[in-house]
């Protein structure tokens, strides 16, 4: 057999392979790509997927554009993703509350976290943070600890509602510490970190990115980052396990998933493009500056990466002394 007829049996295979590929994925995208971002607008992650999108539009050919869909531990997005089409049209930004927790903390949920969305990437890793208001004098978690167990039920703490990893945190310090800390439910970092800062609640543990224009202008404190090392970006402040409170280890992580139904190659396309971003020297060095850890994985991967993350939530639900409940849909908005 000469090496001129293995070229062309290779050649021939290849473009069989080319026609083998649905027609809709030869030309996908040729319109608008919606992303669902399960976080309100001006948090830390809105902020990264925007930026995201502005780099990915002209790679597509198409504008990328960001609906955001904060709050109720993301439950509201992932059902909207899980209810829109599988055609490459609807993207879903995910996090570890609507892949992890949210499985093994709702019966009846209004979505399938392995049936309804289609895993394309995870993207980073969040450094997690507690912070604090100025007024309350508090230079350290010891100190936040002494001053809770001082005053039952007077402090509040800011969440992102029930069922969501800050509100579980929050029950483990009260569980831990025996206080009476009240959570209050925001619909993101951003709104959360303000909220801070004005004063509505006077602790908040969200990720540090939401906090650190804050806390360089001395509207807010930051007292713990859930790295494990003291980040550069805060130089001066203390560990998680520097701060005594290694024993509920945090992490938490966004992704991009995809409606059921949606193809492996609209998939496989997608994965090489947002990994290609989230792996390049610019982007993670704008990244770097958001407090955010990348870590880009094949569709595969992130499959993998959920399972196991899952019964980490699982652990972690024990540790909150969390169990499981059905899940009952929040009122709908009053009526202006």
């Amino acid at each position: 057999m000469t090496l001129r007829f293995v070229t062309r049996v290779a050649a021939a295979a290849a473009l069989t392979a080319v026609f083998a590929v649905p027609a809709s994925a030869q030309t996908y995208p040729n319109k608008p790509i919606k992303m669902i971002v399960s976080i309100a607008a001006g948090s830390l992650t809105d902020v990264i997927m925007r930026a995201a999108a502005n780099e990915l539009s002209p790679r597509l050919g198409q504008p990328v554009v960001i609906e955001n869909r904060g709050g109720a531990a993301g439950i509201p997005a992932a059902q909207a993703c899980a209810n829109s089409p599988g055609d490459g049209y609807t993207l879903c930004n995910v996090f570890h509350n609507q892949l992890s927790f949210n499985p093994v903390m709702f019966n009846k949920l209004p979505y399938d976290a392995d049936k309804d969305l289609v895993p394309i990437a995870r993207l980073y890793f969040l450094i997690e943070s507690i912070a604090v208001h100025p007024s309350l004098g508090v230079e350290s978690v010891a100190q936040l600890k002494t001053l809770a167990q001082s005053k039952k039920g007077g402090l509040n703490w800011g969440t992102l509602g029930a069922g969501s990893a800050p509100e579980l945190f929050l029950k483990w310090i009260n569980k831990e510490w025996g206080t009476e800390i009240v959570g209050i439910p925001y619909r993101g970092g951003g709104p959360m970190a303000q909220a801070v800062a004005a004063n509505e609640v006077q602790v908040a543990g969200v990720g540090l990115g939401n906090f650190l224009g804050l806390h360089q202008g001395g509207k807010v404190k930051v007292i713990a980052v859930s790295a494990p090392k003291r980040s550069a970006l805060v130089p001066n402040v203390m560990t998680f396990q520097e701060a005594g409170l290694g024993g509920y280890p945090q992490r938490g992580w966004w992704g991009l998933s995809a409606p059921k139904g949606t193809s492996k190659e609209i998939v496989a396309k997608l994965n090489a493009e947002f990994v290609r971003l989230f792996s390049d020297p610019k982007f993670t060095a704008f990244l770097d500056k958001q407090a955010v850890v990348p870590a880009p994985t094949t569709p595969e991967a992130f499959a993998a990466f959920v399972k196991q993350d899952r019964v980490h939530a699982a652990n972690l639900l024990k540790l909150a002394n969390v169990p499981a409940k059905d899940y009952t849909p929040p009122p709908p908005p009053k009526p202006q």
